[in-house]
């Protein structure tokens, strides 16, 4: 049960993540097509930013504590990236230069998108798979309650 309770931890955290990046990649394709202001823009952009390093860092803190080594190991390098940057205090986009790195930048989201869809189908797989032993388990015989008369 506590593990099937993980994964929609997880899976919400990774909700959130995806919404992100998905906002960012979205303000800078309209950055691009002349859709909309470069102060918007990067308003919008940078108002999300710590959200998502804090949720990235959750998600790797939490996978740290439960034991999930592979998985922490596949996470870490983008939570020292997104330390990296706060660090040396480039996480926010530059309205000066959003237009000279915005390709830049769209790749950089794109990867996030990726690696966070793919932490997303590994959280939906795990809680299926602890749902189906929630039903298999011998305190809960579905095939003789269910089938009774």
């Amino acid at each position: 049960m506590w593990n099937l309770i993980f994964w929609i931890i997880c899976l919400l955290i990774n909700f959130g993540l995806l919404a992100i990046v998905f906002y960012a990649l979205l303000c800078l394709t309209d950055l691009e097509v002349d859709q909309m202001d470069p102060f918007v823009a990067t308003a919008n952009i940078n108002r999300w930013i710590l959200l998502e390093f804090a949720l990235q860092a959750a998600l790797s803190i939490l996978l740290l504590f439960t034991g999930h080594w592979i998985l922490f190991l596949v996470a870490v390098p983008l939570t020292c990236y997104h330390a990296m940057l706060f660090i040396r205090r480039q996480h926010l986009i530059d309205v000066t230069e959003v237009f000279r790195n915005l390709n830049t930048d769209k790749k950089r989201r794109m990867i996030k998108l990726g690696v966070y869809m793919i932490f997303f189908t590994i959280c939906v797989f795990r809680i299926g798979a602890g749902i189906l032993s929630l039903f298999n388990s011998e305190e809960l015989d579905i095939h003789s309650s269910f089938f009774e008369f």
